[in-house]
């Protein structure tokens, strides 16, 4: 049981915190917007972002780090977009249609992490500028996940005072040591466990805060996991739900403190 609860905690090593986008939005201003959308999410994915605007307006898109054309459906304004980081608090967003640039979109986190500043500059009108206060997600560089984490035996009913341990491997990788090892990156691809009951994990980041993982056996889905951070990065709690080698259904949930 021992190594079927820990692996799901290690996806986030280098992600939750190299956008400072990243979290959920609410709107507080606009200028030379009509009737502008009054939500935004930004969710971390392993090489880019999946951005959602809601309100008046619905926009629904994922980008690509690195300039990659990435495509956009079901957007009357543009239907490609690329993605670039400008420094640790801006990124730039080219809009485009039939391959045309057709905007360009400036995004600017205020040095405390709280607002963000959209300007949107149209081919031909004036810039459209909207202003954001954060409303959830991390809205620091320190990420959540890094660390060495223990069983908080008070909040849990398997009390096996368990010490997890989570390094960075490189820009997108993460290691893990102890009963078991291994090395895996964070692309949705499947890893090999070592020490382990699993054959291999499929590591995917929900937002700054939250790690799904899924766990095969012999190329068969066998578990599948949650781990979330508390807002104050103290806590993390891990939710299992799968199937052991003898059938016995199993869902658990397991509490950590950050040392």
């Amino acid at each position: 049981m021992r190594k079927l609860a820990l692996l799901a905690l290690v996806a986030a090593i280098q992600l939750g915190a190299a956008d400072p986008r990243i979290g959920s939005w609410t709107l507080i201003s606009a200028q030379s917007v009509l009737d502008p959308p009054n939500k935004l999410s930004v969710i971390a994915l392993h090489d880019g972002v999946h951005v959602v605007f809601t309100g008046e307006t619905h926009v629904d898109f994922m980008a690509k780090w690195h300039g990659h054309e990435t495509s956009v459906q079901g957007n009357p304004a543009f239907d490609q977009v690329e993605l670039h980081r400008i420094d640790k608090n801006q990124a730039e967003v080219k809009e485009k249609k039939g391959g045309v640039v057709t905007a360009l979109v400036r995004d600017k986190v205020s040095s405390n992490g709280n607002e963000l500043t959209i300007t949107r500059s149209p081919k031909g009108r004036p810039d459209q500028i909207t202003v954001w206060t954060r409303s959830g997600g991390t809205k620091v560089a320190d990420n959540p996940f890094a660390g060495e984490w223990t069983q908080d035996l008070s909040k849990t009913r398997m009390r096996q005072g368990l010490v997890l341990k989570i390094e960075a491997d490189g820009k997108d990788g993460v290691r893990f040591s102890g009963e078991f090892s291994y090395a895996a990156r964070f692309d949705g691809k499947p890893y090999n466990l070592r020490n382990s009951s699993y054959d291999t994990v499929t590591l995917e980041l929900v937002d700054a805060h939250t790690v799904d993982s899924i766990y095969r056996r012999d190329d068969q889905v066998a578990q599948k996991d949650r781990s979330v951070v508390s807002a104050d990065g103290q806590q993390m709690t891990l939710t299992i739900t799968g199937v052991l080698e003898t059938g016995q259904q199993l869902k658990e949930n397991l509490v950590f403190r950050k040392q």
